[in-house]
């Protein structure tokens, strides 16, 4: 029997089975009584006690060869390469006499700084979801796939003793990256998978390749090729604003930006679920059928789902491939960005709709990355929490801040694109009080910015916040674009506005104490 190297690591399985298509991972799945296929026929599972990212559970090996480069501290979480390896031995011996899942593929559209992923995988609904969510390898290229870069053990029925092992509970996901190897134990939520990838590539491609990752979706038009990228936490917009049937979608999530483009790292999209609408979304609406695994949606007894119920977690998602959507750009890559937007959630309803930031003030937005985790994302949170993610992606960025800050800096010194931030959070009042913007709105917003149609005309400066407004967008209403002049009660805007402009101001000053003047100067002023 080929076990494709997992005898190597320790494990006697039952069987091993590498590279399966979408009907044989399925009807695994469903046999072994994982999952169901909802009526359109995608793969439906309930991920359990795990409807999130758990970051509290996610460390990094402490390692001679990585402790300079890594920022350590309360998102980057050390632990001994002897936790870690016992750990690891741990979940070996559990996975002995197990049906074993092995996924080869690549992260890294551009052949250039492609890197070779290895996931071995307890349940078969998970192989399927990196399938999906890696690039997948033709006939010839699996053939030739050698020896992987990374290897990731994941096995969610391994369960930690977290006394034994100085850790938080029963999950773990550690990364090595000196050795090339991550676990994640415990936990069923298939994003811990593909985020771990999105780590391991945050390492590599800044220190071994001089790229910038980031956190973000892109697209372009098909006619220019005109490329744009848009940041932002999960639940912010950036599946749903790239997903535009009027331009090529090259990733929803993950990207590198090189000195010849930008590449998706991946090979499928993550999207959320929750209130999901065929007429407001349909590109992700339609992507979900038989192929893609569909995580913690509530179905009727005809397997219709029901998008609006969050009785499992608000956190509902789909994984399926990047073609799945009709209008995606294959292979994933583009040219130099000509528009980056930022994105954030604003529960405090008091951010402008949209703002044209220079190039300091696109530095200081970056490298604080302020946005509301939305209910669900993260185990624990029921409803959003102003947060200040730095980069737009903090839990997945193990070097410090100011390396990735300044690469983007650098490309927007060389490039002159301009960027913009765009609040798809509330307008009237915060949360429970005002509404969220209208998607109808924000898309507008998004495509004057793409078409130049924001370049020429007038703005005012936001004095509280330091930011240039314009006074007219097309086909959104004047009215909205001052966000004090949508609040009933102006004063009260003006005390929430001071509120979070002091916000920004302690979170910048206690965060990166050392950031030039320059930078620091173009956030809020209170």
């Amino acid at each position: 029997m080929e076990n494709y190297g997992v005898d190597r690591l320790g494990i006697a399985p039952s069987a091993v089975y590498r590279n399966l298509c979408p009907a044989e991972l399925v009807e695994k799945t469903i046999i072994r009584g994982e999952g169901r296929l909802t009526d359109k026929g995608a793969l439906l599972v309930n991920t359990g006690k795990y409807t999130g990212r758990s970051p509290k559970d996610k460390f990094i090996v402490d390692s001679e060869g990585v402790h300079e480069n890594i920022s350590w501290g309360n998102v980057n979480r050390p632990v001994s390469r002897e936790v870690f390896n016992s750990i690891k031995k741990d979940m070996i011996e559990y996975m002995n006499n197990k049906e074993v899942f092995i996924f080869d593929g690549f992260a890294g559209a551009d052949k250039k700084f492609t890197r070779k992923f290895r996931v071995i995988n307890e349940l078969p609904s998970q192989n399927l979801f990196i399938r999906n969510l890696l690039i997948r390898p033709t006939e010839e290229e699996l053939k030739n796939f050698g020896e992987a870069d990374f290897t990731i053990l994941a096995a969610p029925g391994y369960k930690c003793a977290p006394e034994k092992y100085g850790i938080n509970s029963e999950a773990a996901i550690i990364i090595d990256y000196e050795a090339k190897f991550a676990i994640i134990a415990g936990s069923a939520y298939s994003g811990e998978i593909k985020k771990t990838v999105f780590a391991v590539m945050n390492y590599v491609m800044p220190v071994e390749e001089n790229i910038l990752p980031m956190h973000c979706s892109a697209n372009m038009d098909p006619e220019t090729g005109d490329t744009a990228v848009f940041f932002g936490l999960s639940g912010t917009g950036k599946t749903t604003l790239s997903a535009d049937p009027s331009r090529k979608l090259i990733g929803d999530d993950e990207h590198g930006w090189s000195d010849e483009g930008i590449f998706n790292f991946e090979g499928g999209c993550y999207a959320k679920c929750i209130d999901l609408e065929e007429e407001r979304e349909p590109e992700i609406y339609n992507s979900i059928r038989f192929g893609s695994v569909v995580e913690n949606v509530v179905v009727d007894n005809n397997r219709v789902p029901d998008y609006y119920d969050d009785t499992i977690t608000e956190n509902t998602r789909v994984g399926y491939p990047v073609d799945f959507i009709s209008n995606a750009q294959i292979p994933g890559i583009g040219g130099i960005p000509k528009v980056v937007i930022f994105l954030t959630a604003d529960a405090f309803g008091v951010l402008p709709p949209i703002s044209k930031l220079s190039r300091n003030a696109a530095m200081y937005h970056f490298v604080t990355g302020f946005t509301s985790k939305l209910a669900g994302t993260e185990r624990g949170v029921t409803e959003p929490v102003p947060t200040f993610s730095t980069l737009f992606g903090e839990p997945f960025m193990p070097l410090d801040a100011s390396v990735y800050a300044e690469m983007l800096g650098e490309r927007l010194d060389k490039y002159g694109t301009d960027v913009y931030l765009v609040n798809t959070g509330w307008s009237g009042g915060p949360y429970g009080v005002g509404s969220r913007m209208k998607l109808k709105y924000t898309r507008a917003m998004v495509t004057a910015a793409l078409k130049g149609d924001l370049k020429n005309v007038h703005y005012i400066h936001n004095d509280t916040f330091n930011l240039d407004v314009p006074v007219s967008c097309p086909d959104v209403p004047s009215d909205i674009l001052d966000p004090r002049d949508t609040w009933e009660d102006v004063t009260a805007y003006d005390v929430q506005a001071k509120k979070l402009a002091g916000m920004f101001k302690e979170n910048f000053e206690k965060k990166y104490p050392n950031m030039p003047d320059e930078i620091k100067d173009a956030g809020p002023k209170g």
